[in-house]
């Protein structure tokens, strides 16, 4: 319960922030930071640091970091997002109590759901299957590697003047219409990978399985397939290239 509390505060400070600030985009910001808050709070509340317990950490730090970074740059000095204003202009006088429960005590929950496999991972007092921890490693990479080069591809596709308005077609983005957002979930299952090796408790799964499913179907990539339809090129880029697993062109 200790994590839940950490959580509730955390989020309840950002609330007041964002409320103070009228910028609801500033939870964004927090989001990866989050993660690492609460990767490190379960590491150091143990009596013994496992192996892979620390790797795990060291993982979800990297990530979190990153993608704060990231984020921040975006949008630091810019108005708040189109999705959070939309939601201030229809939520009118309900404002408040809708965006503390429908921003930011659901996106609590979500990060609650999505950090079981270092939470389960942290009740466990046994040394790693090898083969099994690499493979999580592994996996944790490959998705690291497709957000972080996603989003840098993308970074340097729309600083360019000519490319605004237009859809991103080269590097990983001609593989997947989402490299970042399938980055993401990858590099949570890797986690999970990493969390049964441990013997963690396959509820672990509901991890990977809720970041998946947020950004396939939820918050990841309908917003994004939704403005992406309004550019030059949409049909037929979607046509040809797969919505988020890897694949080679179709023709």
């Amino acid at each position: 319960m200790d994590v839940v509390y950490l959580m509730l505060v955390y989020f309840i400070l950002f609330f007041v922030i964002g409320t103070l600030i009228k910028n609801n985009s500033i939870i964004d910001i927090g989001w990866g930071i989050g993660f690492v808050l609460v990767a490190w709070f379960i590491l150091l509340r143990g009596s013994k640091i496992l192996p892979t317990q620390l790797i795990i950490t060291v993982l979800i730090t990297i990530w979190g970091l990153r993608l704060f970074y990231h984020i921040l740059k975006r949008n630091i000095g810019k108005q708040e997002d189109f999705r959070y204003a939309t939601w201030r202009q229809e939520w009118g006088k309900w404002l408040l109590p809708r965006a503390f429960f429908q921003i930011y005590m659901l996106q609590g929950i979500f990060m609650y759901l999505i950090s079981l496999s270092v939470i389960f991972v942290s009740y466990e007092d046994r040394e790693a299957y090898i083969p099994i921890m690499i493979l999580g490693i592994l996996v944790w990479i490959i998705g690291f590697y497709f957000e972080a080069i996603g989003d840098h591809q993308l970074k340097l596709f729309i600083s360019k003047k000519e490319n605004r308005g237009n859809i991103m077609m080269t590097g990983l983005w001609k593989y997947t219409r989402h490299p970042n957002y399938f980055g993401e979930a990858t590099m949570w299952w890797g986690i999970f990978i990493l969390a049964i090796s441990s013997g963690a408790s396959i509820l672990s799964i509901i991890s990977p399985l809720t970041i998946t499913l947020l950004l396939v179907f939820v918050s990841g990539v309908p917003m994004l397939e939704k403005s992406m339809k309004k550019k030059p090129g949409y049909s037929e880029y979607a046509r040809k290239t797969s919505i988020f697993l890897p694949w080679f062109q179709g023709k």
